[in-house]
């Protein structure tokens, strides 16, 4: 076993779903509200000896570990580490921008079918790219669209600026959003859907997706429906 930190961390037992799983590593689908890692007691990395079996492997993490972050309020797919070579190899093939991550969210507002974002973040390059895949009426927004995003590039909170930037925050957004339009008491619309990439030991390539949340489709037609029984009165 290899011990990185000399402090387990303390169970916590929230249940997440396993997408995947071998010996090497984990793809899980992390909530909505819950913080990656941090100096608290409700985090996923607490949850992972609650969710994930043990690595059989020589070199064998003593617990699982992320390999990259999704902010609090993201949900979807997170990619865990359950042995030393597979946490250094992740964060090789992050590093070599090999693996590819798509994102669903709900924007404010009507978007292009597709678009490229090149906005710097903090004085640096950053580029996402965008397809629409669906806009719908809303009687406080005008519109609200569902976009399939794709960063390029692994910037602080870039999908978020991106969209707040095309001045079509993702809805939700509490630090980005327009003032008077954020969502309260419903979280950030936006979820990691999919992850791309080859199997640092096995070489297997690994093509992982789960659907839009339902909470996002939700949404949509709860607005759609609101704006048609209002324009019919």
């Amino acid at each position: 076993m290899v011990d990185l930190n000399p402090t387990p961390p303390k169970v916590y037992p929230l249940k997440i779903p396993v997408v995947f799983e071998d010996d090497y590593l984990a793809i899980i689908n992390k909530p909505a509200g819950i913080s990656v890692s941090g100096n608290q007691y409700k985090t996923v990395v607490n949850t992972l000896a609650h969710n994930l079996k043990g690595s059989n492997q020589k070199d064998a993490l003593n617990w699982p570990l992320p390999v990259h972050r999704l902010d609090n309020p993201t949900s979807g797919l997170l990619i865990i580490a359950k042995t030393l070579t597979a946490r250094i190899r992740l964060g090789e093939l992050f590093e070599q921008k090999k693996i590819q991550k798509r994102y669903h969210a709900i924007v404010i507002g009507k978007t292009p079918l597709v678009g490229d974002i090149h906005d710097k973040i903090g004085g640096k390059f950053a580029h996402s790219s965008f397809q629409t895949l669906q806009t719908v009426p809303s009687l406080k927004n005008t519109y609200l669209s569902l976009l399939e995003l794709k960063p390029h590039t692994g910037r602080t909170h870039q999908l978020r600026i991106h969209c707040s930037n095309m001045n079509t925050p993702i809805l939700g957004d509490k630090i980005y959003g327009i003032k008077g339009l954020i969502l309260k008491h419903k979280g950030l619309f936006l979820s990691a859907v999919a992850v791309n990439f080859q199997h640092p030991i096995t070489h297997m390539d690994l093509d992982i997706s789960i659907p839009t949340p339902q909470k996002f489709l939700t949404r949509l037609e709860n607005e759609s429906r609101r704006y048609n029984n209002y324009k019919k009165k």
